[in-house]
């Protein structure tokens, strides 16, 4: 990756959630950005305790050089499937960064996992490179998993004050038992994925 001038990470949170929105989170380095020293704590988000996420996202955020996040709704993941909303949504965070002035072009797009759902949902023109446990093994994705994490936190706990039965102030829209109990007593809220088959997923914690 050394070719290019800029490097754009990405990576998915919400993906196996029952309810509540996908989000890909975006963030661009460049080669000043990459000799700065990596934000202490910096991991994966799933590594990251909750209660210091928030401090580590913002300390991404100071880090790279932009960020931004893409959703994809509910109705749109029981419309189109998850991978096309993926690839939406990915593409709404890139053009997020052009919008504040990034040349998503000129660089290489690092996607966290081993299948490019970028480049069918209108992304050819970008160079998009698969890796897998890249929020792992490097920084900018890192960075683009805690900071889209920490986004996608918070809009679900501003969901949860429509819908506390579902107590997605603390599930965060996953198959907990609670939640599960909840979908079975209330039915399914706007905000679920209708199209899944939510009675039968696994608890997940």
């Amino acid at each position: 990756m050394r070719e290019h001038p800029l490097v754009i990470a990405c990576d998915e949170v919400g993906r196996g959630a029952l309810a509540g929105p996908v989000a890909v989170g975006a963030v661009m380095i460049d080669a000043r950005a990459a000799r700065r020293r990596v934000p202490e704590g910096l991991r994966d988000s799933k590594l990251v305790a909750e209660a210091r996420r928030p401090d580590v996202a913002a300390r991404a955020a100071s880090w790279v050089c932009a960020d931004a996040v893409g959703w994809a709704s509910a109705a749109e993941i029981d419309e189109v499937g998850i991978i096309r909303a993926l690839g939406r949504a990915a593409l709404r965070a890139i053009d997020a960064l052009r919008a504040a002035g990034v040349a998503p072009e000129d660089g290489i797009v690092l996607l966290d996992g081993n299948h490019d759902y970028i480049s069918p949902a209108g992304g050819s023109a970008l160079t998009v490179l698969p890796r897998i446990k890249a929020d792992r093994d490097c920084a900018s994705a890192a960075a683009a998993s805690v900071i889209a994490k920490v986004t996608r936190d918070a809009q679900m706990v501003q969901l949860h004050a429509e819908h506390p039965r579902y107590e997605w102030e603390h599930n965060k829209g996953y198959a907990s038992p609670t939640h599960r109990a909840a979908i079975r007593e209330c039915g399914l809220s706007p905000y679920h994925r209708a199209s899944w088959a939510i009675a039968d997923a696994p608890t997940l914690f």
